[in-house]
């Protein structure tokens, strides 16, 4: 009950029916940043492990925004990114008895109301075997419309048709008719997960602009004098402010 709600449209073809109950997932986990922090991903991951042995680190900073000598310098702590990762999902699917997924619409220079209008329109006629359309839905993700009937048969008739040409402008297309399945996660499984290339820096002080601090700390953790290396990505977060990240999988 504590995930946030996802819409999902599930397409490809299944050839092996041992595979007809398997759902590949990509994570995107995303993880909350405090202020005073900094987020670094090393192109190796030999390098975020020494840095994260290390545990503490001086870091020189450009004294030409800073009045004192001696605050030309600041210690930051070097800890391992922990998150949950998913292992096993499983979804409970069930069919709309009165909705479809309308998809392979053409690709025109009109508004998506104004497509929304046309197959609203198309579809509530009985000569098209359509209805009273109740609801319209366009799915930004795929770029597909569920539509929904105030009457049941109606999306079951329109299914077995699978495809249907509809007029739309000065031109007739044809357009794919499924079945739209809803559902929600019966069962999630995760497991703890150390990312092996990104090191969080834990106690910056809001000494220097945004910029500067993310140029001072990449210049720092990419020599390999200081046990760094070339860095992948940086993002800082400024005393004060929270921010997000967002971790997908590594395929470096």
């Amino acid at each position: 009950s504590a995930l946030p709600e996802k819409k999902m449209v599930f397409k490809g073809h299944t050839a092996n029916k041992e595979d007809m109950n398997k759902l590949m997932l990509t994570p995107l986990i995303r993880h909350p940043l405090p202020g005073g922090s900094a987020l670094i991903t090393f192109e190796e991951a030999k390098v975020a492990q020494r840095i994260i042995e290390m545990r503490e680190h001086t870091v020189e900073l450009s004294c030409g925004e800073l009045a004192e000598l001696d605050q030309c310098r600041v210690r930051v702590q070097a800890v391992p990114v922990e998150i949950l990762q998913p292992s096993a999902l499983e979804i409970r699917l069930t069919q709309s008895s009165r909705s479809i997924l309308v998809s392979e619409l053409p690709s025109l220079d009109i508004s998506k109301e104004a497509l929304l209008d046309k197959l609203e329109l198309f579809f509530s006629k009985t000569k098209n075997g359509g209805s009273e359309v109740e609801s319209r839905e366009f799915l930004d993700d795929s770029g597909q419309v569920v539509l929904t009937f105030t009457k049941d048969g109606v999306a079951e008739s329109l299914i077995e048709k699978g495809h249907i040409l509809m007029p739309i402008g000065k031109g007739k297309y044809k357009v794919k008719i499924s079945p739209c399945m809803s559902g929600g996660i019966s069962n999630l499984q995760l497991q703890p997960s150390r990312c092996p290339r990104t090191v969080l820096l834990l106690g910056i002080p809001d000494v220097l602009s945004e910029e500067s601090m993310r140029d001072a700390l990449e210049i720092h953790f990419q020599k390999a004098s200081r046990g760094g290396g070339e860095v992948d990505a940086l993002a800082y977060v400024p005393a004060g402010r929270t921010g997000v990240a967002a971790f997908v999988e590594d395929t470096g």
